[in-house]
């Protein structure tokens, strides 16, 4: 069983959280460079095995495709290329940014390391991956009780 990665991509900056081998457990990995993130991606596939990598997929509060999703179909579809055998899932984002923050807050982060927006993007990444783990486990749970 290999990690599940996830991806917040920007225009600016990338956040990246991932799984532990067991994919129990969603932890903030890093930031990076949006232009450096396939070079990430390849270094880090060839170090750790990947099942899947879920991809935060923005939409307004109508459900429809925020603008952003321009800038992120494209990366979606250069990752399928280059990587066919990884399980690409795309997962809805609204809020994580606020989400994010909110936890910065709770967690008493300072209003200095709350403005970090790497820190942000990383932590929304891990939102993304934990929501994409609570609906499988969901999913699983509801097919098992139907079996």
């Amino acid at each position: 069983m290999g990690r599940i990665l996830a991806v917040d991509y920007g225009q600016k900056r990338t956040g990246i959280a991932v799984t532990d081998p067991l994919q129990l457990i969603a932890n903030g990995l890093v930031t990076v460079p949006t232009s450096e993130i396939f070079s990430f991606l390849a270094e880090y596939f060839g170090k750790e095995a990947v099942e899947a990598v879920v991809v935060g997929y923005p939409r307004e509060m109508n459900n429809l495709p925020s603008e952003a999703v321009q800038y992120i179909e494209p990366f979606v579809r250069k990752l399928k290329k280059m990587y066919p055998e990884k399980n690409i899932v795309m997962m809805d984002e609204r809020f994580t940014s606020k989400i994010a923050v909110r936890a910065m807050i709770e967690g008493g982060a300072k209003k200095k390391t709350r403005q970090n927006k790497s820190i942000i993007d990383r932590i929304s990444a891990t939102i993304i991956l934990q929501s994409y783990l609570e609906m499988r486990k969901s999913r699983d749970q509801y097919l098992t009780i139907d079996e």
